[in-house]
């Protein structure tokens, strides 16, 4: 199941918590996000830059790396956050592609800096997609 309207709200806001705890010194573009594990426990992360760029992460990534370190593989919902005004914001590729590896039947809640949000399965963000099941063929 997906969580209902309160749990939705706890997603929202611990994303909103970690953006603040963004590291973002070069692109000055604050993003934080809540995973929502399939036991019911939150991981939050946010995006950590590098002065070798490539090496930064996104949040998305981030709480995906820490909710697999603590042993949990089964996710039913993200929240993501950022600053940006008029529009929701939106996974990367990259962080699409992680997200797929653990299924494509969670949600993925999209937000704008005042709160509104969208709701999108994982499967709409990254169709005709390639995961684990696809090696097997």
């Amino acid at each position: 199941g997906q969580p209902h309207s309160e749990g939705i709200q706890l997603l929202l806001r611990r994303s909103r918590e970690a953006k603040n705890c963004a590291y973002c010194p070069y692109s000055r573009f604050p993003v934080g996000a809540a995973l929502l594990t399939a036991g019911g426990e939150i991981f939050s992360g946010c995006n950590v830059e590098n002065a070798c760029y490539s090496l930064g992460v996104c949040a998305e990534r981030t709480a995906i790396q820490k909710a697999i370190s603590e042993g949990h593989t089964s996710f039913r919902a993200m929240a993501i956050a950022s600053d940006m005004g008029d529009n929701f914001i939106v996974p990367c590729g990259a962080c699409r592609q992680v997200m797929r590896e653990f299924g494509t039947d969670w949600n993925i809640y999209l937000t704008k800096a005042d709160g509104t949000y969208i709701v999108k399965r994982l499967e709409d963000l990254l169709p005709l997609s390639f995961g684990p099941e696809d090696l097997k063929k």
